[in-house]
């Protein structure tokens, strides 16, 4: 009996355990999403310069920018280029 009950506890942590890796790699790939997407919107600005962005799609890349820095998905300095950038599409 003692045999069945260590194995029970084995096995419930490794679960645990697994459980826990399994969130954290489901939260780096939303964050790399959302890094994926504002390099996109990027990639967007930088191919067509003629068409200037209107201020609505600024405020809202740099809302997103703001929101992956609070999440800390970037550093200050990533953030403060990536504002850069986006001003200066303006």
């Amino acid at each position: 009996m003692p045999f069945l009950l260590r194995a029970a506890i084995v096995g419930g942590g490794a679960y645990m355990v697994g459980k826990r890796v399994q969130g954290g790699r489901d939260q780096e790939a939303a964050q790399q999403q959302q890094i994926d997407e504002l390099q996109a919107q990027q990639q967007e600005q930088q191919a067509a310069p003629a068409a200037a962005p209107s201020a609505d799609d600024s405020m809202a890349q740099l809302a997103q920018l703001k929101s992956l820095l609070d999440q800390g998905v970037l550093t200050q300095a990533e953030f403060d280029v990536q504002k850069q950038k986006i001003l200066m599409s303006m």
